[in-house]
């Protein structure tokens, strides 16, 4: 049961509505139970919402394949079931079993980056730092950490408010307990 319920259409303000309206539209996306919760505040919606920009800045850097990945990693590090199982999704709909991925040292240093950033509060071993910074440039590197950093905060989000999976999401489920 989640903490706060996401917001009803009946309880929406013009502002939250014309936010909706405009993250729809601008995104090509729906409002789910993550979005409908934040939407009690226009200003944390708007700002988690820059999540959007963030992640086609990294699909310009790493690709999308790996961008989704990447997002999938940071999730499943921070044990948050609604965006592991959103990035499951993803994978499974672009034809990918996410128990068997097959991921170049690139893509899975990548994976164990974001893994590091969500399972350590952003302390990186320095190898694997190392072994990142001889892929991408230093501004490319603010661009991951700073889409790392937005990605644990939408987890803490979900995380802290219990908030539930998307009934669009339910086949998507992992069949262990753990996301």
């Amino acid at each position: 049961m989640p903490r706060i319920l996401p917001l009803a259409e009946a309880e929406q303000s013009a502002d939250t509505k014309a936010a909706f309206a405009a993250h729809v539209t601008n995104h090509n996306s729906r409002i789910t139970n993550m979005k409908s919760t934040m939407g009690r505040s226009v200003l944390v919606f708007n700002i988690y919402m820059q999540w959007y920009d963030l992640y086609e800045q990294v699909k310009t850097i790493v690709g999308s394949r790996a961008a989704y990945l990447f997002a999938h990693a940071i999730s499943e590090g921070s044990n948050c079931p609604l965006c592991t199982t959103y990035f499951r999704k993803v994978i499974v709909d672009n034809g990918e079993d996410p128990k068997d991925l097959i991921l170049s040292d690139t893509d899975q240093a990548l994976l164990d980056f974001g893994s590091a950033i969500a399972n350590n509060k952003g302390e990186v071993p320095d190898g694997l730092y190392a072994q990142i910074a001889q892929v991408y440039s230093e501004t490319q590197l603010v661009v991951l950490v700073g889409f790392a950093g937005q990605m644990v905060a939408t987890n803490i989000f979900n995380n802290v408010f219990e908030v539930q999976i998307d009934g669009y999401l339910a086949n998507y489920t992992p069949m262990t307990n753990k996301a």
